[in-house]
């Protein structure tokens, strides 16, 4: 089996694609900021799947850990066979609420890493012919919706660029576009999720298992569930003034 790198791995969507990375017998190199919670991921997984489990703390906004990650996977010696790039925070407030240096560091951390850590280990899946990238986007990379979602749809016409153009070297890259899935992702930015019916709600597992299913299979964009596909089909046909939504919480 190979070696998955996974961004954002402490928890929520990382966190379970470490699991059924593990399950299939991958070994893993598990990033995030959070040393003790990738200590025990690491620990636990190894003892549960009998893979090998190498952890790497880095903040993928600082320049300095960025390049530790990218220098790992670049690595000849120790090649990265899955690279799955799900490290993002959200923006709770509208554009011109958010200070400036916010919206430069969720950028950085969904454009400016994704694209370093996928130009790190693309010449090795070239070489070898093979490999597979997983890109985590959201369903809001469809709707006009701030700079999140711009940089969402940043990172999905990246992905079917990408998908296209290496596919045929061997190379396999998928955007995973989910909708709301229950994690801690929206407790951390502070939102308030009890205005979000039960239906539009996701479970970790099935949006993980339908990435990887449809990454495997070559598909440029996997958008789990018939209810957010729907989403993704009416997004295409809606004036933006419908899809663009109420505006966010103003800033205090």
């Amino acid at each position: 089996m190979t070696t998955a790198l996974i961004t954002g791995a402490s928890s929520g969507l990382g966190a379970e694609f470490a699991r059924q990375l593990a399950a299939q017998g991958h070994d893993l190199v598990l990033v995030a900021r959070g040393q003790d919670r990738l200590d025990a991921l690491a620990k636990e997984l190894g003892s549960r799947h009998g893979v090998a489990t190498e952890v790497l703390a880095a903040d993928l906004t600082d320049p300095v850990d960025l390049g530790t990650v990218t220098t790992r996977l670049a690595d000849p010696s120790r090649p990265i066979g899955i690279l799955v790039n799900n490290a993002g925070l959200g923006l709770l407030h509208d554009f011109h609420h958010t200070p400036v240096e916010e919206e430069v560091h969720h950028l950085r951390l969904h454009v400016e890493a994704a694209l370093k850590t996928t130009r790190a280990v693309l010449p090795g899946m070239l070489a070898r012919g093979e490999g597979r990238i997983v890109n985590v986007a959201s369903v809001a990379a469809f709707l006009p919706r701030g700079t999140y979602s711009a940089a969402k749809a940043w990172l999905l016409a990246f992905s079917r660029w990408a998908n296209v153009h290496y596919r045929r070297s061997g190379v396999l890259v998928t955007a995973l576009c989910p909708g709301f899935v229950r994690t801690e992702f929206h407790a951390r930015m502070g939102m308030e999720t009890r205005w979000i019916p039960g239906w539009a709600w996701l479970r970790a597992e099935r949006v993980v298992r339908d990435g990887l299913r449809d990454n495997l299979a070559g598909r440029s964009v996997s958008v789990p569930s018939l209810r957010y596909k729907a989403v993704r089909a009416a997004a295409a046909v809606l004036p933006d003034r419908v899809l663009g939504g109420p505006a966010r919480r103003p800033k205090r």
